[in-house]
């Protein structure tokens, strides 16, 4: 099974516990020796979703949307980054330069195109900018991917 994960970067410390729990349970569903995981491993649910992979040993595939997106990430963040990228499997990439809206929606749009599911840590609310969980969550359903949509109750971002 190919799952992709979309969700919101920058969650506070009792959303993040919660949700990192709500992946760890999600990731445990799937069937170990099938689970590919794939991910744009930035920093929030994206990496967390690719450590829950691994623990659970899965595979990890990534997605890089641009040549300039490890630059674009929180600095803190890149020894983790680098260390889920040196565990993929394999690399996807877009071909773009610069780590901008158009860019994290052309790599979200080929992670959707090679899953079979996706997982979403959504709020459900509309995107803050173009390329934002609601438009990953809209175009996965356009194209026919089923979204599981993962969300503490009461939470907020």
């Amino acid at each position: 099974m190919r799952v992709g994960i979309t969700g919101h970067r920058g969650l506070g410390p009792d959303v993040e516990q919660r949700v990192r729990a709500m992946l760890d349970t999600a990731v445990k569903t799937y069937d170990a020796a099938e689970l590919v995981g794939i991910s744009c491993i930035a920093d929030g649910p994206d990496a967390w979703f690719a450590e829950a992979v691994l623990r659970h040993g899965g595979r990890l595939e990534v997605i890089v949307p641009a040549g300039e997106y490890r630059a674009g990430l929180p600095v803190g963040h890149h020894a983790a980054y680098d260390e889920l990228l040196s565990r993929a499997t394999d690399v996807h990439e877009t071909g773009l330069t610069t780590s901008d809206s158009d860019a994290h929606m052309a790599g979200s749009e080929i992670l959707v195109g090679i899953s079979d599911e996706m997982l979403a840590v959504w709020d459900g609310k509309p995107a803050r900018g173009y390329g934002g969980t609601a438009d990953v969550v809209a175009y996965a359903e356009r194209t026919g991917t089923p979204v599981r949509i993962l969300w503490p109750e009461g939470a907020t971002r």
